[in-house]
């Protein structure tokens, strides 16, 4: 199983990753109706989820491997004077009691290993989620080009390894199908899953596509 390696921050340049992604609001919403308290922020970086879900009201606790990460979300969360619970803390190992969250929001983080670690993970979020609790995150698809084309080192047939220079250089990426996610996530009720190509950003045609899914944890 791979070891789990932080994101590099201070070579992060993009802004991007101070501002909500535009799922978010729409899933603070969702859980918001259905009377949802706490939330985990599952892998939180800089923090931009942890403030949006807090601003909404939910008792959030947040978690990253990366230090310079939860100390930047400390200094936001203080600033705003907003009650966020941090650490920092290895995906593979949550420090979180069993069923202790109504909502789990895991957004680009969990294919950060590799076909070994992915299922520990979701054993994981699966052990601190509650019966009924919902779960909302991202996949990396097969079809990107970071798999399919890029030439990166292979760690087994759903895994690469990311070489070129940035903050997630070394880090693991697992890739899925639509038929891994149904086999991983069998023991979900999955309300939706979403396939998004983002075909051009940063000035020029890409090829970064992922999954989303939404899914309630089921009763065994």
């Amino acid at each position: 199983m791979a070891v789990s390696k932080a994101w590099e921050w201070n070579k992060e340049t993009s802004s991007i990753w101070l501002q909500p992604s535009e799922e978010s609001y729409y899933i603070a919403q969702r859980w918001k109706d259905k009377g949802f308290k706490r939330v985990l922020d599952f892998g939180c970086g800089l923090g931009r989820h942890s403030i949006l879900f807090a601003k909404h009201g939910f008792h959030v606790s947040a978690f990253d491997l990366s230090e310079e990460a939860t100390v930047h979300l400390k200094s936001w969360a203080e600033k705003e004077e907003l009650p966020v619970d941090i650490t920092n803390a290895d995906m593979l190992k949550l420090p979180y009691e069993d069923n202790s969250f109504d909502a789990i929001f895991a957004y680009h983080v969990i294919s950060h290993t590799d076909s070994v670690g992915i299922k520990r993970i979701i054993n994981e979020i699966s052990r601190v989620l509650r019966i009924s609790g919902e779960v909302f995150l991202t996949l990396c698809s097969k079809e990107s080009w970071s798999f399919r084309d890029a030439g990166y080192p292979k760690l087994d047939e759903n895994t690469v390894i990311k070489t070129e220079e940035g903050p997630e250089k070394g880090v693991p990426h697992f890739y899925v199908d639509l038929d891994d996610i149904l086999d991983l996530f069998s023991n979900y009720d999955i309300e939706r899953i979403r396939y998004i190509d983002d075909c051009y950003f940063d000035g020029k045609k890409q090829n970064c596509k992922h999954y989303f899914l939404t899914a309630s944890l089921r009763a065994k």
